[in-house]
């Protein structure tokens, strides 16, 4: 789990269970993207919720949550240090 500290003590990161992120302070969760079914039974991740793309089709959910991971590691998170 990679864990971003802004200057002002706040941390970021893609939620895990990793860590008891409870022990760092007052939590406050927001969804990253919606990895959701479409009417092919195909899935993609919406990262609209973080300005980003809507990624997919993938043909299983753990592909659209890996991808949905990839982007938000190399994207979202950097954007934030």
């Amino acid at each position: 789990m990679q864990l971003v500290v802004q200057p002002t003590g706040e941390v970021r990161c893609i939620y895990g269970e990793e860590l008891d992120l409870h022990r760092l302070g007052k939590l406050a969760i927001a969804r990253g993207s919606h990895v959701e079914p479409n009417c092919d039974g195909d899935w993609t991740a919406d990262l609209s919720p973080v300005n980003g793309p809507v990624l997919g089709p993938f043909h299983s959910r753990s592909d659209a949550l890996t991808a949905e991971r990839q982007w938000l590691e190399a994207n979202w998170l950097p954007s934030v240090r």
